[in-house]
């Protein structure tokens, strides 16, 4: 019997109010003027401080314009390097929990983001902490599922040494990978986004990451958008 306890990652109570109604109407307009700032080249902590500040957001209201809008420039670079075909027998490369972590939001039914990039990102987080929850197997099942269906040769796994049972994800990880007939390895590290910001294929929603790598596949975007009553928001149109 799974003893794991049941846990909606990502799940805060006030986000039914925080992203519904006149709330999500002013984040929305919030996210054109934080994209104003962004395309004239302020700093995203000045540019979702100076929008925050004029709409009174609360702290996560401001993570949800930093995680969802970029400027029209990164936005670009990151869809040119984009792979949506061509990805029979490559190597792939998973930043693991953070693809993950957001797989685990979408089946708690908790708040995830379309971003601009059409990136799906989530405000759960990480800090350093994790743990395996009911939802975790299921999670890692969908990208086997999904790596199965583009097809790729190889795919290898990053999590980061100094976050909590890594080696308990990676063991849960190998053990799902018996099933299919792609090679799949595990490397436990101490700096996976330096790492992934020098790989093509990479899986990740990290902005960052996506801004340095050669080339990435939106992993995450397709599995949930096959996925039932997921929770998700567009605060701006992609472009």
């Amino acid at each position: 019997m799974d003893t794991r306890k049941i846990v909606k990652r990502g799940y805060v109570p006030s986000d039914q109010k925080e992203f519904a109604g006149i709330q999500l109407e002013h984040l929305k307009e919030a996210a054109k003027d934080t994209r104003y700032l962004l395309d004239r080249g302020y700093a995203m902590k000045n540019a979702t401080t100076f929008v925050g500040n004029h709409y009174m957001f609360s702290e996560r209201q401001r993570l949800a314009l930093a995680r969802s809008i970029s400027c029209n420039t990164d936005v670009q670079k990151r869809k040119e390097k984009m792979l949506e075909k061509g990805t029979e027998g490559m190597t792939v490369h998973v930043d693991g929990f953070n693809t993950i972590i957001s797989l685990e939001v979408a089946l708690s039914g908790s708040l995830l983001f379309h971003c601009c990039d059409g990136t799906i990102r989530d405000l759960a987080g990480l800090r350093g902490t994790y743990r395996i929850i009911d939802k975790t197997e299921q999670a890692v099942r969908l990208i086997f599922a999904q790596l199965k269906k583009i097809e790729i040769g190889e795919a290898v796994f990053y999590l980061d040494a100094p976050v909590s049972n890594s080696g308990r994800l990676k063991a849960l990880i190998l053990e799902i990978a018996d099933g299919y007939d792609f090679d799949v390895s595990v490397e436990i590290i101490n700096d996976v986004d330096r790492v992934l910001e020098k790989l093509s294929g990479v899986i990740s929603g990290d902005a960052i990451i996506l801004n340095k790598c050669k080339s990435w596949i939106n992993l995450v975007s397709a599995i949930v958008s096959d996925l039932p009553d997921v929770w998700v928001i567009e605060l701006m149109d992609g472009q």
